[in-house]
C-alpha cells in the first residue's frame, strides 16, 4: 500500500476510534465483576506497593499504556505526548502496529518518537502476526524494545476493506518470531479475547505472556465496517469474548497473563488484577485524554490511577497487586452466563478470602 494511503487509514483508525470514546458510556464486561465488601479488612495505604514483575522487568504500576496508534504526522504526534506521559509517570508503554512503518521507512520516526522522548522506560514495540522474523526483529532494534507485542487480530482483517484472509499460516508465523527475537514476546489480541484453546496453544508455540485484550473497549469491527462504503459487517456486533470471560477461563498452562480491552477506571485495572492479570492495559480511555489536554493531561490521569489504585487496594486489605487474588468476587450478568456455559466454578471465587473480615 503507498505510503500515502497507509498513514489516511492510521489518521481513520484514530478519528474512528475517539469518536466511540466520545459515545454515552455503556456497560462492559468488567462490570460484571464485583468486590465483596469486608468492612475490618483494610491494610494503611502507605504499606501497599504496586510494583509488578512483567517480561522480565519490574513495573512501577500494573497498568500500562497499551498499542494505539503511529504512521502520520497527527499520529507520530499523539506517540510523542504518550511517551512524555509514560516517562514522567514510569508508567510501561505499548506502541502501534510498526509494519506501516516497516513497509515505509520514512514513516519510522513516528514511532521512534516513543524511544526517543522515554529513553529509559519500558517500551514494547508491536508488529502483525503475519510479519516475517525479520520483521520483528527490525521493529524490536527501531524502538530499543524491551518486550515485542505481536498483535492477532483476525476478525479486524475480515472486515476491513484491504484485509487478508489468509490465516492458516499464523501459528508457525508467530512461532518463527518468538524463536527469533531476544525479548519477550507478548501475543495481544485487538480487542475480541483469547479463549482458552487459544492460550494454551499459545502455550505450546513458545509465548510466555498474552494480553486477552477482549470485548467492550475500541470496535475494531466497528472501525473497519465504518471504512466500508455499505457498512455490511455491522451483523457482527458484540462478537468475542469480553477480557473478564478470557480471564476466568484461561487454562493453568496458559502464558503470564495481561488484560485489557475496555478498561476504563482504576477499580477495572483492580478487576483485571483480582482476576489473575499480571497487568492491565488501557488505550481509549488514555486516547480521549491526550487528544483532549496533551501529555500534562495524561500523566495528571496516571497519577490519579496510581493514586486511586493504592487506595482501592489498600480498602481490600492487598498490600500488592498479587493479594487481590485473594480478595473476595461476584461474578454475574454475562460473564456467570458464559462461565456456566463453559463449565467454569465461579462460586468459589466468592469464598477465597476465606471469610476474615480483619487481617
Amino acid at each position: 500500500m503507498p505510503a500515502e494511503l497507509a498513514s489516511e487509514r492510521k489518521d481513520d483508525h484514530v478519528r474512528l476510534a475517539a469518536a466511540q470514546q466520545k459515545e454515552p458510556p455503556r456497560p462492559n464486561g468488567w462490570d460484571d465483576v464485583r468486590f465483596v465488601h469486608h468492612a475490618l479488612a483494610g491494610v494503611d495505604a502507605e504499606r501497599v506497593d504496586l510494583g509488578v514483575e512483567v517480561a522480565g522487568a519490574r513495573w512501577a504500576l500494573p497498568f500500562y499504556v497499551n498499542a494505539m496508534t503511529g504512521g502520520s504526522a497527527s499520529t507520530g504526534a499523539i506517540n510523542r505526548d504518550l511517551a512524555v506521559a509514560a516517562r514522567e509517570t514510569g508508567v510501561a508503554i505499548a506502541s502501534g502496529s510498526l509494519s506501516i512503518a516497516l513497509d515505509n521507512p520514512d514513516l519510522m520516526g513516528t514511532f521512534r518518537v516513543i524511544r526517543d522522548e522515554n529513553p529509559d522506560g519500558f517500551v514494547m514495540a508491536n508488529v502483525g502476526i503475519e510479519r516475517s522474523p525479520e520483521d520483528a526483529r527490525r521493529a524490536v532494534d527501531a524502538l530499543e524494545a524491551n518486550a515485542l507485542q505481536v498483535h492477532v487480530n483476525a476478525m479486524q482483517e475480515t472486515v476491513m476493506p484491504e484485509g487478508s484472509r489468509s490465516f492458516s499460516s499464523w501459528p508457525a508465523s508467530l512461532e518463527a518470531i518468538v524463536a527469533a527475537v531476544e525479548v519477550p514476546v507478548v501475543v495481544k489480541e485487538v480487542g475480541f479475547g483469547l479463549s482458552a484453546a487459544t492460550l494454551s496453544r499459545l502455550g505450546n508455540l513458545g509465548v510466555r505472556f498474552a494480553d486477552v485484550s477482549g470485548v467492550g473497549g475500541t470496535d475494531f469491527m466497528r472501525i473497519e465496517n465504518d471504512r466500508r462504503s455499505g457498512r455490511d459487517y455491522a451483523y457482527l456486533a458484540g462478537w468475542g469474548q469480553s477480557a473478564v470471560e478470557c480471564l476466568l477461563e484461561a487454562p493453568a498452562d496458559a502464558p503470564v497473563l495481561l488484560a485489557s480491552g475496555g478498561v476504563r477506571t482504576p477499580l477495572d485495572v483492580a478487576r483485571g488484577l483480582a482476576l489473575g492479570a499480571r497487568a492491565v492495559g488501557a488505550s481509549g480511555s488514555f486516547l480521549s485524554v491526550v487528544l483532549d489536554g496533551g501529555a500534562e493531561a495524561l500523566i495528571s490521569r496516571i497519577r490519579e490511577w496510581s493514586d486511586h489504585l493504592t487506595a482501592l487496594h489498600s480498602l481490600v486489605g492487598a498490600t500488592r497487586p498479587d493479594d487481590l487474588r485473594r480478595t473476595d468476587l461476584i461474578i454475574h450478568g454475562r460473564a456467570a452466563e458464559f462461565a456456566r456455559a463453559r463449565g467454569i466454578d465461579i462460586d468459589s471465587l466468592a469464598r477465597r478470602a476465606g471469610g476474615k473480615d480483619a487481617r
